[in-house]
């Protein structure tokens, strides 16, 4: 069997189109947007916020102090919009502190 060149593809590409069509790539995802809290937040927030698990695009976020969770709940929407904008596409749907 010959392999002509518009069957050959990226390893990454043939691992991405694997993972979705395994199932794997929301998962994917929202590991992802768990990993780039840090990033999107920065460190301030970072320091008094870790963000613990996603569930159906709820991202659970622990905060240490009740003040923070008051301020990063008025920001709240904002924090989703640049996950989301970060990952490219509509992973985090809500955020709960706690």
């Amino acid at each position: 069997m010959t392999m002509t060149r518009t069957s050959v593809r990226p390893l990454g590409e043939v691992l991405t189109s694997l993972m979705e069509d395994l199932g794997f790539g929301k998962k994917l995802k929202q590991y992802e947007a768990v990993r780039i809290w840090r990033n999107v937040v920065g460190e301030r927030i970072a320091e008094v916020a870790t963000p613990t698990k996603i569930i159906n695009g709820v991202l659970i976020v622990k905060v240490e102090k009740s003040t923070w969770r008051n301020e990063l709940s008025l920001l709240k929407r904002e924090i989703i919009g640049r996950l989301n904008a970060a990952l490219k596409e509509e992973v985090v749907r809500d955020i709960k502190f706690s």
